[in-house]
């Protein structure tokens, strides 16, 4: 489909503004609904819209049905059948569960970039490397770089474990240089390794939300901010991660920390309220840090006078906390799972740790 050229204005102060999102945007997903539920217990059905696609769930195949035929009485459908594939994503399920992944697409991306018969790695990145913005030269054609990040970018979808390593590299686009490029290739090398690498969601579940939050404090040797990392748990299945830099500096790796357990209370706020409408109910969650220091100031008020200096609006976990909703519980470094998406690990640990996030091939051989 070609897209419209749009109007071009002899004002360049100008700007358009939607009424409605448009189809295609990464933007429209927040201004249309996207998730509708029908019905309660068994008949409980789900229904979820991406763009033009449309996936019917539930736990009474009639009820599914039902709601399929009336969607074809007023509109008109392409049914596809059990769910297999959806955009970039291929599903596959059996008795012991549903494994996710993104082969087809992992084993394009190695097509086009050459790297299809390439020597493979078991690490996405070195540990030992520390990349900056003034090492090297600069990419003659810095477009290459940023269409490989943002290719890599749509495969953390269903790869936590090169998570940390393509946050990494995109906080290069604006100048990209040869040392940037050769530890995309590197990643590039990881992927060939097992390009059918996904998530896997086993059939018997409990359903306790549990999450780890951690911080690697300073870690970016050009502004010196820190990396925020946690991961969130439905019993043994990964629900959500997240790997990102701070916005702003912290003085100490308390508050590097803190901040990391204001923002994991905020998706765990969400996804409480976004069980609910599976008819799932999490009292409270369990949340793991390392930092006894960020665990206190989250947990006792008495602490307030000596942290001022960081922003108010990180203190609303204290209410989570002491209304029970989020119970802070401290784990030993060598048991933080979310370690994963805070730095590049050696080989061993990173293998342990990508085990526990329920990350499997199936297309290995047994």
């Amino acid at each position: 489909m070609e897209l419209p050229k749009g109007y071009k204005s002899s004002n360049p102060s100008l700007v358009c503004k939607l009424n409605k999102s448009l189809c295609g945007l990464k933007q429209a997903s927040r201004h249309d609904y996207s998730l509708f539920t029908i019905g309660s217990g068994n008949s409980l059905v789900i229904l979820l819209v991406y763009v033009d696609d449309i996936i019917l769930s539930g736990p009474n195949i009639a009820s599914v049905q039902a709601i399929q035929t009336k969607l074809q009485s007023l509109f008109q459908l392409k049914i596809l059948g059990s769910l297999k594939y959806f955009p970039g994503l291929e599903i596959a399920k059996s008795s012991k569960g549903i494994s996710l992944s993104q082969r087809k697409y992992a084993l394009s991306l190695l097509e086009d970039t050459g790297f299809l018969a390439c020597k493979p790695s078991n690490l996405p990145m070195d540990p030992n490397l520390k990349l900056n913005l003034l090492d090297g030269d600069l990419l003659p054609d810095p477009s290459m770089y940023k269409r490989l990040i943002g290719r890599l970018l749509y495969l953390t979808i269903s790869r936590p474990d090169i998570t940390f390593a393509v946050n990494r590299l995109s906080q290069f686009m604006k100048a990209p240089r040869v040392p940037h490029l050769h530890v995309v290739h590197h990643l590039l090398q990881y992927i060939k390794s097992a390009p059918g690498q996904g998530l896997f969601f086993p059939a018997q579940n409990s359903l306790n939300l549990t999450a780890f939050a951690d911080a690697d404090w300073a870690s970016c040797v050009d502004t010196r901010r820190s990396t925020s990392d946690f991961c969130v748990f439905l019993g043994n299945n990964l629900l959500s991660w997240h790997s990102k830099k701070q916005p702003t500096i912290s003085k100490s790796s308390t508050e590097a920390e803190y901040r990391v357990l204001s923002s994991v209370t905020s998706e765990i706020v969400w996804l409480s309220k976004l069980l609910l409408h599976f008819e799932v109910d999490v009292p409270s969650v369990m949340l793991f840090c390392d930092n006894k220091s960020a665990i206190s100031l989250a947990s006792n008020p008495a602490h307030h006078e000596r942290s001022k200096h960081i922003d108010i609006d990180h203190h609303f976990i204290r209410e989570y906390v002491q209304s029970k909703v989020v119970k802070l519980v401290h784990v030993k470094s060598q048991h933080q799972v979310a370690d994963v998406f805070t730095k590049a690990l050696p080989s061993p640990i990173f293998g342990k740790f990508i085990a526990k996030l329920g990350m499997i091939n199936i297309y290995s051989p047994t």
